[in-house]
């Protein structure tokens, strides 16, 4: 069975936020956020907004952690268990804080977490090693591509580009209002109308640029290999030289398959989702690498082509 990690990640969010949010009319303004570890009460608090959006932005900062060592050190059981260990943990905290702080006039008067606490580290360690055996499986049954792909013959003298571009308006357009309401809160902020601004800023901000770096992305294949940009800007880019590709070839992928839109890590590698249907898919030094583009077929062929010239 595949690990899905984009809706996992997706849901621990809408949970951490949307615990308090739904409870917000029967918990006080200010809520208990940390207890004594010697008497076990409550001695300190945030308001509720700060309580919903804090553990948000740990998870964020968790998740981008987890993308940029998956980019850097490769796929590895570490991936899922790290996201799923720290998903139950931060939920299984938030459910605890907001169950304390339920029906009470002051947060001074918060229940205690302590067999919450020691229930949901249990949790979180199981969780942990659950979605380390589960990414190691779907590992073993990664995708290879095959050793041969189809060629683009080359006459000798000449030089070759192929050039392809897709782009998701619906992406576009999320990545457009999140950015309106970072804009929002950050003039919110500045214009001291609410001490929230800057906090809803920072993140929604951070999702914005991160969903329009996936709205629009470019391929081109040049004799020195393969070159993937991305967003309205071009930035930032990911580039494969010539000798470092094993192989490519043109397969037929759906937001599904991948796991959902935009820049997805699974059992098939990477895939950039923003279309379903053909994809350009490399193998590059034991690791694969798909892109929804237009005639992904001739850019497949091209790389095959060049890559059997540097062979």
């Amino acid at each position: 069975m595949k690990y899905r990690a984009g809706w996992g990640v997706a849901g621990v969010l809408v949970l951490l936020v949307g615990m308090p949010v739904v409870a917000g009319g029967r918990l006080p303004e200010r809520v208990a956020t940390h207890w004594s570890a010697g008497s076990g009460g409550p001695d300190g608090s945030m308001p509720l907004w700060a309580a919903a959006l804090f553990p948000a932005a740990v998870w964020a900062v968790v998740v981008l952690g987890v993308v940029l060592g998956r980019r850097f050190a490769g796929a590895g059981a570490w991936v899922a268990g790290t996201l799923a260990g720290v998903g139950v943990g931060l939920t299984g905290a938030q459910a605890s804080v907001v169950r304390a702080n339920l029906d009470r006039d002051d947060w001074r008067q918060a229940g205690s977490v302590t067999g919450w606490v020691a229930g949901v580290a249990v949790a979180a360690v199981l969780a942990g090693l659950g979605g380390a055996l589960a990414g190691r499986r779907a590992g073993a049954g990664e995708v290879r591509a095959p050793s041969a792909g189809p060629r683009l013959e080359i006459p000798d003298g000449e030089r070759a580009v192929w050039l392809s571009r897709a782009t998701n308006p619906w992406l576009q357009l999320t990545g457009a209002v999140l950015g309106l309401v970072a804009l929002g809160g950050a003039l919110a902020g500045l214009a001291g109308l609410t001490g929230a601004g800057w906090t809803l800023a920072a993140p929604t901000g951070f999702a914005a640029l991160a969903v329009l770096a996936c709205s629009t992305v470019r391929a081109r294949v040049t004799a020195r290999g393969l070159e993937v940009a991305f967003g309205p800007l071009g930035l930032p880019v990911r580039r494969w030289a010539a000798e470092d590709i094993e192989s490519a070839h043109a397969e037929h992928r759906t937001p599904a398959q991948a796991g959902g839109w935009g820049y997805r890590i699974n059992g098939l590698g990477t895939t950039v989702m923003l279309r379903g249907g053909p994809c350009l898919v490399i193998r590059a030094k034991g690791r694969n690498f798909a892109v929804s583009v237009d005639d992904a077929e001739r850019g497949a062929a091209l790389l095959n082509s060049l890559v059997a010239r540097r062979g």
